[in-house]
């Protein structure tokens, strides 16, 4: 399914903090701004502000407050990292992460366990059957987590 269309890092922030709004979220925002301040330009010059073609990257780090614990790094290559309680969903299209949010905050998001090999994965499903799923680190769950536990 399509979303609608985030073309810049700011209106990716824009609808974060809608979807905020809408669950009465505090939301706190960093932005860096230039090829020598974003966390993917490891080999940008010293005082290196613009790409060689000639953009300004923006990326921003943006910490909702709430249960569960969210923050969301968005990169200037169209994509993000949303962390859910310290799950870390890496690539995410920014054009899915207010869907993704909505989603986790709705109470869509589930946690599957299994016994052998044992393990548990949260699952936050989006509309059009589109499911990110990730293993969670360790065999102890925050309490946030241990309410999602689906059989």
């Amino acid at each position: 399914m399509t979303h609608p269309s985030l073309p810049t890092t700011e209106s990716a922030v824009t609808a974060i903090r809608a979807v905020a709004a809408e669950y009465r979220l505090a939301v706190s925002v960093t932005d860096d701004i230039g090829a020598d301040q974003t966390s993917r330009r490891t080999s940008a010059a010293l005082f290196t502000v613009l790409d060689p073609d000639g953009s300004l990257p923006h990326e921003a780090f943006v910490e909702l407050g709430g249960s569960p614990a969210v923050s969301v790094r968005i990169f200037p290559e169209d994509d993000a990292k949303i962390t859910v309680d310290g799950v870390e969903f890496e690539d995410v299209p920014r054009d899915s992460v207010p869907v993704f949010l909505r989603s986790v905050y709705s109470g869509l998001a589930f946690v599957k366990g299994r016994f052998f090999p044992p393990g548990y994965w949260l699952s936050v499903p989006l509309p059009g059957d589109e499911t990110y799923r990730e293993s969670i680190g360790g065999l102890s769950l925050t309490p946030w987590l241990s309410s999602r536990v689906r059989p």
